[in-house]
């Protein structure tokens, strides 16, 4: 009886270490998600991410941060960058600073062997690695969605027991239910991009949300039992329009990158509108002051200054009206293959100039009306002060012919809060007055003249068009085709 009974006592010990909470087991690995709802690598990734990875993996937990229509969480996509110094982009599976994963095709690839690899991970916080049993959930920055397996809690605002929060995610549901007040409560379907991810139970703690798939019954005595040896199967849906159906995403504005940028920054730097408005006012200044070649550079830079100063100005007001329209997010999911369409057109004209050129082109450089305007205004230019003053004027006859590459680049800034794009501004409009220092510096060393700059724009604004028009259309086939 005495060996009968030990053996009991054996399996009853077993079983109970068995059902301890994975949360004291050091086998949780815990990673970040950063997603934007439209975004098409991440109605690729998403899928995946949220249905057979969690699936194999019970023991992953996943902090999903949605970037694009929730814009508390988009400033944490940068902060993680910094942090844990990585490359920003969506989506991006974040376990440390040395194991992440950037881009659809790595994640499709490779997350279920780095997770698989990894055994255990503490969770990746916006500064510091964190065990998951010390977690404070309610101290997680913005809006975070903790996924595990067929579980899923959405953030509240109101404090709970942390405890509560890790016992719905990996214990017993019955069990983690009886000692807490909750409301049973219609599920709440999860946008993906492009996808939903549909519960077929949910439960109110406080203001958060809890959800499963495991099969709910009420016995006998009007008691809940569930049944997690169950897993509904709720299907995967696409929003069309008002009918859910099976099938692929509508895409929307891609995740921020520096070529984009860089590469639109680069092509209205070499416009010959704003180089023939550059040489206009420094024929002006040594006109006025032909020995004085200090007037040269000081004019020069102040006209290079005051452009600047007006193009971040605009840069700002067309990003919040991209911000404004995209509110409506019909409009915000084809936003980004508009701007594509956009830069392929303003490429076919930049080409048209190079076989059928003619000056003053609609969209590629200043209309003929405007030209005597702005001549007339540049030529009382007799000082830097002045410079300054009639380039930040200027700037309005300069628009036409400039605008086009700035408008995509701000119509792709526009995914970050207004005061993120301004780096990206700073960049792109350095970028864009650098032809001007330079060849206000060339001047004053005396390097060459203003005859010779006039001289080779003229010469060569047929070329300059041509490497306009075949970069910028490049850049929108391939934004329409989905390859940057």
């Amino acid at each position: 009886m005495k060996r009968i009974f030990f053996i009991f006592l054996i399996i009853a010990l077993l079983t109970s270490l068995a059902s301890v909470s994975a949360v004291e087991k050091k086998d949780v690995v815990c990673s970040v998600y950063f997603t934007g709802i439209g975004c098409p690598h991440c109605a690729k990734a998403d899928p995946f991410v949220f249905g057979s990875l969690l699936q194999e993996n019970p023991n992953l937990v996943i902090i999903e941060y949605e970037i694009y229509q929730d814009q508390v969480n988009a400033p944490l996509h940068y902060q993680y960058a910094t942090n844990y110094n990585i490359r920003t982009g969506i989506p991006s599976l974040i376990f440390n600073s040395d194991t992440y994963l950037r881009g659809d095709t790595p994640i499709l690839n490779n997350a279920d062997f780095t997770v698989k690899d990894l055994e255990s991970n503490p969770c990746p916080l916006t500064d510091a690695l964190v065990d998951f049993k010390d977690v404070d959930f309610n101290m997680l920055s913005g809006n975070p969605k903790i996924w595990v397996k067929n579980r899923i809690i959405i953030k509240g605002n109101e404090r709970i027991d942390s405890e509560i929060i890790k016992d719905l995610l990996f214990n017993n549901i019955t069990r983690s239910l009886e000692n807490i007040d909750y409301e049973v409560i219609e599920p709440v379907d999860v946008a993906l991009s492009g996808d939903k991810r549909s519960f077929a139970y949910a439960y109110k703690i406080e203001d958060w949300i809890f959800q499963s798939n495991a099969k709910v019954t009420v016995n006998i005595n009007q008691e809940i039992v569930i049944d997690e040896s169950v897993n509904v199967n709720v299907p995967w849906c696409v929003h069309d329009g008002q009918n859910q159906t099976q099938g692929a995403c509508e895409e929307e504005i891609k995740e921020l990158t520096f070529a984009k940028i860089m590469s639109l920054a680069a092509i209205d730097a070499v416009n010959p509108c704003a180089l023939a408005v550059l040489v206009l006012m420094l024929v002006a200044i040594l006109t006025y002051n032909p020995k004085d070649k200090k007037k040269v550079i000081y004019a020069g830079l102040a006209f290079a200054l005051s452009v600047f100063v007006m193009y971040l100005v605009y840069g700002l007001v067309i990003i919040r009206f991209f911000q404004l329209v995209q509110a409506l997010t019909s409009i915000r999911l084809v936003l980004y293959r508009v701007l594509g369409g956009a830069a392929i057109i303003l490429g076919i004209l930049n080409l048209k100039d190079f076989f059928y050129y003619k000056p003053g082109s609609f969209m590629t450089e200043m209309p003929m009306f405007m030209r005597p305007k702005a001549k007339k205004m540049i030529g009382h230019v007799t000082s830097p002060k002045g410079a300054f003053f009639v380039g930040a004027f200027v700037t309005i006859f300069l628009l036409p012919c400039t605008i086009g590459p700035y408008v995509i680049a701000s119509g792709i800034l526009s995914a970050l809060q207004l005061i993120q794009t301004l780096p990206w501004l700073l960049i792109y409009n350095l970028i864009f007055i650098l032809p001007m220092i330079g060849i206000t510096l060339f001047i004053y060393a005396g390097f060459t003249t203003v005859e010779n700059v006039a001289g080779w724009k003229d010469k060569n604004i047929k070329y300059l068009h041509l490497i306009s028009g075949i970069i910028i259309f490049l850049l929108g086939l391939a934004m329409i085709l989905g390859w940057v």
